[in-house]
């Protein structure tokens, strides 16, 4: 009998177990595997099974994770596990076609729970960004228009990122850790993709990160977008795992990282609080500095003040989202939807709605907006004397979950 259906299980035999489910995942959808550095053999004994079935790997999940609680492995394990296997139980479900509504498949794989937001917290905002602005004409010709100033050329783009990027590995590699290690991150540019930009994590403390050039990216994005993916964000976080979790730990489970689950949430969150965390109040004129002479230029301190208004409105794209597929609204709606109360414009209404209505990609909508809902309070709420990259550090270096976080805040609360 397989060993998948054993029914008691050592700690070696579980954390093997879920890796050959998380792979079997991948093989029924490209791209839920988002990296995997384990045992090459194990990954082609996998490939070499038939084809598997969404509905077997869920009942292969609820098996394990049953059984998990008795393998001996320690709490932070134990949870670790389980919440993840939960998430691949409802994921194999969903593959296989059972209809279910979007804020429960949100709840069943990140450990959140969403709703909508009312439209009166987007309008305060718009008033906030308006007054910033100062300007006369609509709120989006403004705002248009100070995006239009610091556009950045599309052939200029992997120049502004690796320079943004050596800027951001200078201040974060020695506090975060990653300088113990031979890291390494190429860069490439893609286009006619989903997203703005990507980590491919490959292992052994190597990354490659793709930028998407069809977006029309602004100057003052960059600092988000590269420490969201490098430094300190994706990157960062991955070798600090390797190193501390699997090679010094032995907690094999976290040589996968799978789409639509826990974990997503938190990497995500981490990523969008990355810049907060190593540059922190001020990142406009330090990112002005750094990219000085360098594309158009921008004012740093409106582009801070920006960032800082425009926060209530990263939860819009999950109100579009449970509007697109649990209230029924039309595609063309929600593009209005997103460029009446994102501020965003048509191109930029068009691509959100295609990450949102990609079957594996839809879900994920919610890891940004409620990764940085959760995990900002939680930076803020640092021990006295604690600075933000210390406590973010925790992120980076610790399997946390979204449940244990809503936990340390209710302790702090």
């Amino acid at each position: 009998m397989s060993r998948d259906n054993d029914a008691d299980v050592t700690a070696d035999q579980a954390v093997t177990d879920y890796l050959k489910l998380g792979l079997r995942f991948g093989r029924v959808v490209d791209g839920f595997v988002d990296a995997f550095t384990g045992d090459e053999d194990l990954k082609r004994q996998v490939d070499d099974e038939p084809a598997p079935d969404p509905s077997e790997l869920s009942r292969q999940a609820a098996a394990l994770s049953a059984r998990v609680p008795q393998a001996g492995l320690s709490p932070t394990r134990t949870d670790y596990l389980t919440a993840h296997l939960d998430a691949l139980v409802v994921a194999g479900r969903r593959l296989a076609g059972e209809p279910m509504s979007f804020v429960d498949e949100v709840r069943s794989y990140f450990q959140v729970d969403i709703d909508l937001v009312d439209t009166d917290v987007y309008a305060a905002a718009h008033d906030e960004i308006s007054a910033l602005l100062g300007g006369a004409g609509s709120l989006a010709d403004q705002l248009r228009a100070v995006r239009e100033a610091e556009a950045c050329p599309p052939d200029l783009v992997e120049t502004v990122v690796r320079t943004v990027a050596a800027a951001l590995r200078e201040r974060v590699a020695g506090p975060t850790g990653i300088a113990e290690v031979s890291e390494h991150i190429d860069f490439e540019i893609a286009r006619d993709v989903a997203w703005s930009g990507f980590n491919y994590y490959l292992g052994d403390f190597r990354s490659r990160v793709a930028v998407n050039a069809d977006i029309g990216h602004r100057m003052s994005q960059f600092g988000v977008l590269v420490a969201h993916e490098c430094y300190p964000g994706h990157h960062t976080e991955h070798c600090r795992k390797e190193d501390l979790l699997v090679n010094r730990g032995g907690a094999r489970e976290h040589q996968i990282f799978l789409v639509n689950t826990p974990q997503c949430v938190m990497a995500e969150g981490l990523g969008d609080l990355a810049l907060t965390a190593a540059v922190g109040p001020g990142w406009g004129r330090w990112l002005a500095e750094v990219l000085d002479g360098l594309g158009p230029s921008f004012d740093p301190d409106l582009v801070e003040a920006l960032e800082v208004a425009s926060r209530p409105l990263n939860t819009v794209r999950q109100n579009a989202a449970i509007l697109l597929h649990d209230r029924g609204a039309d595609p063309e709606e929600i593009v209005a939807y997103q460029q009446r109360w994102g501020l965003a414009d048509e191109k930029q209404a068009r691509q959100r709605l295609r990450f949102l209505t990609d079957p594996l990609w839809r879900a994920y909508t919610s890891t940004y907006v409620e990764g940085d809902r959760l995990l900002r309070p939680w930076l803020a709420a640092r021990p006295p004397g604690q600075s933000p990259l210390d406590r973010f550090r925790r992120l980076l270096d610790e399997p946390l979950t979204p449940r244990e976080i809503r936990r340390e805040l209710t302790l702090v609360g």
